[in-house]
């Protein structure tokens, strides 16, 4: 598109036109008149502004160029009747110069600037001239516009006629396709109107009723299937012209003489005009063959679950997203996941069978709990269950449905041995998640739930937070990928001393783990530890710390190595042990580990027996996390020289009841000759407050 030209009669001055030097102030005269070339490209310039031009610029152009020639021409020739100009209105046509402005523009442009050519100065009454050849152009331009609507008309006009005669055409052709699919198929297809009244109906749907077609004609369709089953079956029309549901699929019995009534499966449709209303019912009915019936049990058998026969988590899956389609925006749904609390240790004691009973048992409860709800009960895995609740204005809110599993749930049931067994359960709740969220993401999300509301006890509920839920899963994500950085080398391990409180010697050398991540950063012991915990990853990657504690001892300090309840109850502990410092050459009085003093409690697994079998090797023991009022007694029962302030109560250490408790506790282990660690030093002054009540050994930021 060329650049605008200025308005009115003033064009620009050429370029190489002598610039005037003088700096007076008098009026300026005008511009040179403009060349034809100029003309043309203002005049292509104010037309291509009114209509689309399907052509280039340069064409555009070269176009205009050639019209403008033809009306110098009509001009200088003098006719009366300029052919010349007539030939340019009807090509502008032709050019599709026809917008609502295009021929005002022509005149207007034409109009001025033929006025002022220098090539047309000489031109007997040039004005005159002028509006002649314009009037010309008009003539021309409105009769080839007349034409080409004319002819637009006339090609629309065979058009619809054509596309009316292949309109009826298809319609003959859809109905006889219609009527031999009607009457040829296997399947019975009954035509009726909307209260059910039979229209027609076809010889396959008359044969399974053992009926002429004739005698079929003007029923009732509800009339041809069992008494027990029509009112399902009008139900489902119900919502079908309701808009409640988009498809009717159901499984029904047919009315014959037959002693045992025959299953057909009835797919229907609704038929409506163009505004909407509903006209007619088509139905497909196909009968149960041996095949189908086992295809339905087979199906049957793949979506649920067979020792309590509720849905299993495909099907689960598969109907939540069903409904979260299909919710009421104004409530959404709710996803109850449970979890028996405890369920290994029942099953152990109760034996297979009973505890399969206590299953089914559960089962039937959390349906009564739902039972007044549009719901789904389903058996997740194991001792899992799901409950998908369709939220209504009348259903009751979260915390009263926990409150009524709960309650169904912690009644006695008594099974065959007239045991009286009740269970409790742990519930993650998903409320009113996003419509559009995947139901594999909300079936993860559910789990997560559930895990952090295990993770507070027995018969604990949480409710699901985007917040925690976005961390636990970037946690996660971490956490399973900790092997493969762990194979990488992005995990080492570091050295942290440990230093006597009373003159600043060291005491000892404790290892711990750091993760260097390459998009987060540096991650530390703790979470590392936590991490592998998680995931399994524990017991191997404890024994590449104890390992690389023995190849890097000095033989001087000993080397110090924490471990977690799983790896302090392994039962293979002490032989990765004993070959550890075999391979190495390492002295047993060099290594200390490091036992959770709650694992020691509860003799976890292995725990007490794999402390005394260390010590007999020579092995030192630390208890760690001391600081409860039971802990004492381990100093009496297991053989440990040293033993590690819990950290929950080292926080609180300026508190007066957590000072008096821990000056009592350093005060009774002194007495049994155990050494005393105190973690989490900082400072000067942390060091000498750890002193003055007692402690023996620091560690911390404050000795590096």
């Amino acid at each position: 598109m060329t650049a605008p030209l200025p308005d009115g009669d003033e064009f620009p001055v050429s370029p190489d036109a002598p610039k005037s030097t003088s700096s007076s102030t008098a009026p300026k005269r005008k511009n040179a008149a403009p060349t034809r070339a100029t003309l043309a490209r203002k005049w292509a310039y104010l037309v291509t502004g009114t209509a689309y031009l399907p052509y280039t610029h340069a064409q555009i152009e070269e176009h205009f160029a050639t019209l403008l020639d033809e009306v110098f021409d009509a001009v200088l020739s003098g006719d009366a009747e300029p052919a010349q100009a007539t030939e340019a209105g009807a090509r502008l046509v032709a050019l599709r110069c026809v917008g609502p402005d295009s021929l005002r523009r022509t005149m207007d442009v034409l109009g001025k600037g033929l006025l002022h050519e220098p090539e047309l100065r000489g031109v007997k009454s040039l004005p005159e001239r002028v509006l002649q050849v314009l009037g010309a152009l008009a003539s021309g331009y409105g009769e080839a516009l007349r034409e080409s609507i004319q002819t637009q008309q006339e090609d629309l006009s065979r058009t619809l006629v054509t596309l009316e005669r292949e309109t009826r055409r298809e319609l003959v052709l859809t109905q006889a396709r219609f009527e031999q699919l009607f009457t040829g198929s296997a399947t019975g297809v009954a035509v009726t109107r909307v209260d059910g009244r039979v229209q027609r109906v076809n010889p396959a749907f008359a044969e399974m009723l053992n009926r002429p077609v004739a005698d079929l004609i003007g029923l009732n369709l509800y009339d041809l299937v069992h008494p027990d089953d029509a009112d399902g079956l009008r139900e489902g029309y119900r919502k079908l012209l309701e808009g409640e549901s988009q498809r009717l699929e159901l499984s029904r019995r047919l009315v014959t003489e037959d002693e045992e009534p025959p299953w057909a499966a009835f797919t229907g449709a609704v038929i409506r005009d163009p505004a909407g209303e509903a006209q007619q019912l088509i139905t497909l009915v196909d009968g149960d063959t041996d095949v189908s019936l086992l295809q339905r049990q087979l199906s049957r058998q793949a979506l649920h679950d067979p020792l309590t026969g509720l849905p299993n988590r495909q099907c689960f899956g598969t109907r939540l997203e069903k409904a979260l389609r299909h919710a009421d925006p104004s409530f959404g749904v709710t996803v109850y996941r449970l979890d028996l609390d405890g369920f290994s240790l029942i099953a152990g004691g109760l034996g297979q069978k009973q505890s399969d009973d206590l299953l089914k048992n559960v089962a039937a409860k959390l349906r009564t709990v739902v039972g007044g709800e549009d719901a789904l009960v389903a058996r997740i895995g194991g001792d899992e269950f799901g409950i998908l609740i369709q939220n209504t204005a009348t259903s009751p809110d979260v915390a009263t449905v926990i409150g009524m599993i709960n309650q169904e749930l912690s009644e006695p049931v008594y099974l065959e041995s007239g045991s009286g067994v009740a269970v409790s359960a742990c519930v993650g709740v998903v409320h009113r998640p996003p419509r559009d969220i995947a139901p594999n993401e909300l079936l993860r999300v559910s789990d997560m739930t559930l895990r952090r509301a295990q993770a507070n006890g027995y018969r604990q509920w949480a409710l699901s937070d985007s917040v925690l839920d976005s961390r636990e899963r970037h946690e996660f994500g971490l956490a399973v990928s900790m092997a493969g950085a762990w194979e990488t080398g992005e995990i080492e391990v570091g050295f942290r001393p440990l230093t006597w409180l009373a003159d600043s010697r060291p005491a000892g050398i404790e290892l711990r783990l750091a993760w260097n991540h390459p998009r987060h950063g540096r991650i530390g012991h703790d979470t590392c530890v936590r991490f592998a915990n998680e995931t399994g990853l524990i017991v191997p990657l404890g024994e590449w710390l104890i390992r690389t504690a023995c190849e890097e001892s000095d033989d001087r300090l000993p080397m110090v190595v924490g471990l977690t309840p799983h790896q302090a109850a392994d039962p293979d502990l002490v032989g990765s042990v004993r070959n550890t410092l075999a391979a190495t050459g390492l002295g047993p009085s060099r290594l200390r580990l490091g036992f959770p003093t709650e694992a020691v409690l509860a003799d976890l697994g292995e725990t007490v027996d794999n402390l005394h079998l260390l010590a007999e090797i020579g092995v030192d023991a630390e208890l760690q996390g001391f600081g409860a009022g039971g802990d004492v007694v381990c100093l009496v029962d297991v053989p440990v020289r040293t033993v590690r302030i819990a950290p929950r109560l080292a926080e609180r250490r300026t508190e007066p009841l957590a000072e008096c408790t821990l000056r009592n506790l350093i005060d009774t282990a002194t007495m049994a000759g155990v050494t005393v660690i105190a973690d989490g030093i900082d400072s000067t002054g942390d060091a000498g407050w750890w002193q003055s009540v007692g402690a023996h050994i620091g560690a911390g930021r404050y000795f590096g």
